[in-house]
């Protein structure tokens, strides 16, 4: 039974719904100015119990920050350390400050609209659909909870995310950063010349590495993170066999001599532990940025730049798709075209090369004339 009654205020007459939950138990809505404002929301609660689709109101006073640890504890079961570790740097810096004491019936499309434009306005398309992202997801688990009736973050305008270019180095680039940068040499030529990520060759024991066949057995990876190095599964959570350049034998003997199985294959010579990654590749406290400096090479280079280099190595050497994917770890070979689809384009001029001795075996000119002509 619903029954709508009116009730003096300082500022006037106001109505109030009282109902029955679908458990049963009795409430009210209060607040509204007339009568069938009231009469109204009336039909429309009466309609969502008959549904199964009630919202208790009482529900979205609960705050976004208050739902944030169970969405990203939901993550913790098949997310990656250094994927929560992102998501938990973009709570903090783009969504908790605007979202965070914020009641779920306070949210509006509008307001995440204008606040998407605005980390739009001076962040990369990256940073603002991972910030996006878990708002949306915030709300996206609220609705399946039933603390919200619909989501009011869809139908918000996004970004589109783009893709930097790769920078890539020469061989000769390449082997003049190794010897700029010191003791850290067979870490830089193992990195360009294998694509391994920095993740993985950190995570490498003595025991992965097999010198006579030339192989690295890539089984975890590392992730810095706030309270220290985490091992988790390599990316594509699935290890892989990586192969190695005979100019690396002897960077890998000399890894490996005189220690443990379970030591560290690049160990720290300073502490023997595992390598550590402390100030960005791009700044002037950093060895990288040094090494670059010495080696005249473009101070934009990241270290995962040099994973993007030894692709580019294996394709100028003929190396096929299925082979670079498989060393680099990609999930299929499709993903590795996508990625490096500009290390391809010479393949635009063999594949016209084809086309061009197929149609004209001897004279160009003539032939291109009588396949030019209408009707030909």
């Amino acid at each position: 039974m619903t029954t709508i009654t009116p009730y003096e205020t300082k500022t006037g007459r106001r109505w109030r719904v009282r109902y029955r939950k679908p458990d049963g138990s009795q409430t009210d809505k209060r607040g509204f100015p007339r009568k069938v404002d009231a009469e109204r929301w009336a039909a429309e609660n009466t309609t969502a119990i008959a549904r199964g689709t009630y919202v208790d109101p009482r529900s979205g006073r609960r705050t976004i920050g208050g739902l944030w640890p169970a969405w990203i504890a939901a993550k913790e079961a098949r997310c990656k350390t250094s994927y929560l570790e992102t998501l938990r740097l973009a709570w903090s810096a783009h969504v908790e400050p605007r979202w965070g004491a914020m009641r779920l019936d306070q949210v509006t499309r509008q307001g995440v609209q204008e606040w998407v434009a605005g980390i739009a306005a001076t962040r990369s398309p990256s940073v603002t659909l991972r910030a996006y992202g878990i708002l949306h997801g915030i709300a996206r688990m609220a609705v399946a909870d039933g603390l919200l009736p619909m989501d009011p973050t869809r139908g918000v305008e996004l970004p589109r995310r783009t893709h930097g270019a790769h920078r890539y180095l020469t061989p000769g680039q390449l082997l003049a950063l190794a010897d700029a940068s010191g003791w850290r040499r067979g870490i830089v030529l193992t990195l360009g010349l294998t694509g391994l990520r920095w993740g993985e060759l950190v995570a490498l024991d003595v025991r992965d590495v097999d010198l006579k066949r030339r192989r690295l057995d890539v089984r975890s990876s590392m992730t810095e993170t706030g309270e220290g190095l985490v091992e988790s599964a390599p990316k594509t959570w699935e290890r892989r066999t990586v192969a190695y350049p005979p100019i690396l034998d002897t960077v890998m003997a000399g890894a490996a001599e005189g220690r443990a199985l379970d030591d560290p294959l690049f160990a720290d010579p300073r502490d023997g532990g595992r390598l550590r990654r402390t100030h960005g590749p791009c700044t002037p406290s950093s060895w990288y940025y040094w090494a670059k400096k010495r080696a005249g090479v473009d101070l934009r280079l990241t270290v995962h730049d040099l994973r993007h280099t030894a692709a580019s190595i294996m394709v100028a050497s003929g190396a096929n798709v299925k082979a670079v994917q498989l060393q680099l770890g990609h999930a299929s070979a499709s993903m590795t075209l996508d990625v490096y689809a500009d290390l391809f384009d010479d393949d635009l001029d063999r594949l016209m090369g084809g086309v061009q001795r197929l149609v004209a075996p001897t004279d160009c000119g003539q032939n291109v004339g009588r396949l030019g002509k209408p009707g030909a």
